[in-house]
Parts: C-alpha cells; structure tokens; sequence
C-alpha cells in the first residue's frame, strides 16, 4: 500500500497540466505581441525601413525607365540609318551619342568633384566589385580604344579631300569619353554612395544606356570596312588601267598602317562598352547600400600558387601550341589571304583543346557534388552579376556557332574543312555549357575552412617573411619555400588538388582562347563559308555581336575560374 501511495504520488507530480501549458503558451506570444506593438520606437524605426526600402526602388524604377528610353531613341535612329541611309545618316547618329557623351562625362566630373566629396557619402566599399583584373582589362580596352580613335582620326586626316572636317570632332569626344570613363572605373568602381541617390542612378543608368548604343553602333556599322574593301577593288582597277576613281589616297604606306590598325583595334572597343556596362551595374546596385560589419570584415583567401602541378603545366603546353599556331595564322593572313592548310591546323587545334577542357569541367562539376561544402547564401551582388555575364556572354559564341552549323549543313558538310567547321561549332557549343556549371556551381561555394585559416597565419607572418629575405639568406629562402610548396600540395585532399587542378588549367585555356581572337585571329569571318551563305552585312553584324561576347567570356571566364581556384 505504501509503495502504491508513493507511485501514485509521482504520477500525480509528472502528469502535465494541459490547463496551465494552454494558458502559458497563449499568454508569452500575447505579451510579446502587446510590447511590440506598443512601442514607438519599433513603429517608427519599421516606417524608415520601409519608406528607405521603398524609394530605393523607386529610385531604381525611374533610372531603369530612363536607360530603357535611351536605348530605344538610339535604336531607332540606328535602325533608321540602316534601313534607309537617305533620311538618317551616320554623321545623325554620331550627333546623337556625341550629345549622351557629353551629358555623362558632365555627371561624372560632377560625381568626382561633387558628390563624392560630400560628407558622409561613401562609407561603405564593395570589396567584390571591380576586381584587379576587371579594372585591368578595363584599362588594357580603354587605352585601345583611345588608339582606335586616333587611327580613325588618321584615317579621316589622309582623306580630308573627300571627308568632312566634322568628322573628325566625334572620335576626340569619344576619346575623352573612354578616358573619363576609364578612370572614374578604376577609382570609384567600389563605392557604395549615400547621398543623391537619385542622380546617381541616373547619371549611371545614363551612362550604362550610352555604352549600349555604342556598342551596338560598332556590331552594326560596318561602313569603314565596307570603305577599306572598295579602295582595295579601287587599287586593284587602277593597276588594271581603269582610272575611275573619286577618291584616292595619297600617301599609300600611311594609308595601309590606319587600315590595319582600325581593322586589329575595332573589337577592343566593343569589348571596352561590355566591361564598363558591367562594372556601371554593379555600382548602380550598390547606391545606398549598407555593408554590415560582419560582411565587409570578411577576408577572402589570396591567390597562391600551392597545390598545382598537372595544371600548369598541361595549361602552358595548350598556350605554347596556341601561340604556334596563332602566329602561323597571322603570318599568313597580314600576308595574303589565308590558306586551306591554315584553316585545317586552326581548327584542328580547337577541335583537341575543346574537348579536353569539357572534360574537365564535368569533372570538376563531379567534385562539386561529392564534396561536403556549404553554399554561400549571402546576397552579392557582384556574384550575381558574375552569374547572369556568364550565361549571357556564351550566348554569343554558341549563337554563332549555331550559324555556322546550318551554313554547313545547308552546303557541303562532307568536305573535310566544313566538317572540322561543323566539329568545331558542336564541341564550342557543348564546352560553353560545361564551364559554365562547373564555374557558377564553383561560385556559390563557401571557401574551404583550411584555406581561409591559412589566408590568417599568412598575413600575421607577412612582416616577418619580408624582413628575412636577405642576400644571404636566398638559398635558405628559397628552400624554405620550396619545402612549404611540397608540404601544403602533400597535405591538401584529393578533392581540393583536383579542383586546384581543373581551375588552373581551364585557366591558361581560356587565357590563350582569349588572346587569339583579341589579336586578329577571325577565321570565322576569313573562311569565306558562312560570308557567302548569308550575305556580307548579315554575316558582318553576326560576328560583330558573337565575336565580343565569346571575347568578353573568355576573360571572364578567367575571373570565375581564378575565384573557384582561389575558394579550393
């Protein structure tokens, strides 16, 4: 009875009193509820939040809608000029943009004399935005670009007799343009301004909407070249006896050296319009935005070259054979036009290269999956941007490519030089598709916990690296470094050394599929297939959009592959 009495007294203290649960857990959220909403302060800190919230994307709506009617008007106008020369010239629409550049070089002075030196407007700097080799390439562009119009002044200055003399103001207020521009880049690309928001949206979806239209002038406009080409039928009738013509040039050797710059020159620009484009986004994104602590304290591994050594060096045999063959090219296309055994070796070495790089990206995509990495789900911007400047860059190459498949196959697709042609288009389109997965997926990754524990100890003992080179201590220097090469390729797991790996031979891949059409390797515009298929303007304005983009890709390819290098 006794134990009968105490099990029922313990039952009776550990059985729940639903009662009392019911009324507690309805009363904790009701005074919560009551405190919060109650307070003043809670109410009016919300309103700031959501006015702040809500004028910044009024902000946004208004500067969209302004870029968005910019490109319209200038579209028309080239449209107009394209479709019907007589009532729209291309001096109208040289007017045009020479007004838009002289309105955006306005605001930026404005910017770097104005607004910016106002207090408190740039307390925060996106260490994202306007890497060193954006602002690199911005400059390497730019400065071509400025070389561009000083060829063209040149050009215009040997033929003043039958040019007029306001040609030559538009391209000096293109190259004051391009340099203004370059320079506000490479200094204020970071900047995250708290002050005149609204303008500043303007002013750069003004000049965003500016470099648009320049760019499609240069894909579309090909007056210049179609210039060059009548000039060389001009040459050819006069020696054939005709003298039949209106405007000669006097001084030949001058003549050739502005025709060959123009024509090597012309796709910098280009390329120059799509780099500033993006980094003007990602600035127009950053307008009034608040880097927390947390965020902008964060430090981000360095670039070293530990842990790699198929890499490189598979990556160097592919930019030595690369460099081989883009020289045999241009030997032979500078000294006549190129021939059929030219076109074969070009295409063959892609036909080797591509493949080898698909490869490799799946794999590396593999790894991604098998590894056990968290996913970086904190908003950036730039990251976004990276993403969405890759998919649509690779859309110009696969779109050419897509051309050039029904151009073969609409023709001779059995002949061996369209057959590494067609080769050549499948495998670019599929090696697109593949980097492209292995490098977002790669993006989206949290770098690993080792890398970043070294990136400390690294620049703790930065000071003390420094002060130890000596004279004399070099042999035991370099010994030390070679000894913590071996060391750290030894300790990394198979699945970072892979990744290290795959990243840096994509990159040196990728560097030289850059550097060849950059400097005037264009056998997709020299094969003379896909010219006659379509026509010489169609064809010209396909390559003129697809040939900057692939460009553009390949260098930011670069970018996104060194990131994932980096973050293994």
């Amino acid at each position: 009875m006794g134990r009968r009495a105490m099990l029922a007294n313990r039952v009776s203290r550990q059985k729940p009193c639903h009662h009392c649960n019911h009324r507690s857990a309805s009363a904790a959220p009701d005074t919560s509820t009551i405190h919060y909403e109650k307070s003043w302060l809670y109410r009016h800190c919300s309103s700031l939040v959501q006015g702040d919230r809500q004028s910044q994307k009024a902000g946004q709506l208004f500067s969209g809608l302004l870029a968005m009617n910019v490109v319209f008007l200038g579209s028309a106008f080239l449209s107009s000029m394209i479709f019907n020369h007589v009532a729209i010239t291309l001096a109208d629409v040289w007017i045009l943009l020479s007004i838009l550049k002289v309105l955006c070089v306005c605001w930026i002075f404005y910017y770097l004399l104005g607004t910016s030196r106002q207090p408190h407007a740039v307390l925060h700097r996106d260490s994202h935005a306007g890497p060193i080799w954006l602002r690199g390439s911005l400059l390497l562009f730019g400065a071509f670009s400025v070389l561009l119009n000083v060829f063209e002044i040149g050009y215009s200055v040997v033929h003043i007799q039958c040019k007029s003399h306001v040609q030559l103001v538009f391209p000096c207020i293109e190259i004051l343009f391009v340099s203004t521009q370059a320079l506000f880049l490479w200094h204020r690309s970071k900047d995250c301004i708290q002050v005149q928001h609204n303008l500043t949206r303007c002013g750069l979806m003004l000049t965003i909407a500016t470099n648009l239209l320049l760019w499609l002038l240069a894909v579309t406009n090909d007056s210049i070249h179609k210039e060059i080409e009548s000039q060389l039928r001009d040459v050819e009738q006069r020696l054939a006896g005709n003298e039949t013509i209106l405007c000669t040039c006097p001084n030949t050797t001058a003549c050739e050296v502005f025709q060959k710059g123009y024509i090597l020159l012309y796709p910098f620009n280009t390329e120059y319009c799509l780099v500033c484009c993006s980094m003007l986004y990602v600035m127009w994104k950053n307008v009034g935005r608040r880097i927390s602590h947390h965020h902008a304290s964060h430090i981000k591994p360095k670039f070293k070259l530990q842990g790699v050594v198929f890499g490189p060096l598979l990556g160097a045999a592919a930019v030595i054979i690369g460099i081989c063959v883009f020289m045999m090219y241009q030997i032979q296309a500078t000294g006549s036009a190129p021939s059929r055994q030219i076109f074969v070796m070009y295409y063959s070495y892609y036909i080797v290269l591509l493949p080898l790089m698909s490869v490799a990206a799946v794999i590396g995509t593999i790894i991604h999956a098998l590894e056990k990495r968290d996913l970086d789900t904190l908003k950036n911007p730039t990251r976004s941007l990276d993403v969405i400047l890759l998919m649509g860059a690779a859309l110009g190459q696969i779109g050419m490519s897509y051309f050039s498949i029904v151009a073969i196959v609409a023709t001779d697709p059995r002949d061996l030089l369209n057959s590494l042609i067609l080769s050549y288009s499948v495998l670019l389109i599929f090696q697109h598709i593949t980097q492209n997965v292995f490098i977002i997926d790669g993006l989206h990754r949290q770098p690993f916990a080792e890398a970043i524990e070294a990136r400390h100890t690294g620049h703790a003992g930065k000071q003390e690296h420094t002060q130890r080179v000596s004279v004399l201590e070099l042999g035991q220097e370099i010994r030390r470094v070679s000894l913590s090469y071996i060391h750290t390729y030894s300790h990394l797991s198979w699945k970072r050394k892979a990744l290290r790996e795959i990243s840096f031979f994509l990159v040196l891949c990728n560097i030289i599929l850059w550097i060849m059409p950059t400097f005037g390797a264009h056998p997709v515009f020299e094969n003379g297939l896909e010219k006659l298929f379509y026509g010489y303007s169609t064809w010209f304005a396909i390559v003129n959009f697809g040939l900057p983009l692939g460009v553009f890709y390949r260098m930011h390819s670069v970018g996104g592959l060194l990131e994932v290098y980096i973050s293994a």
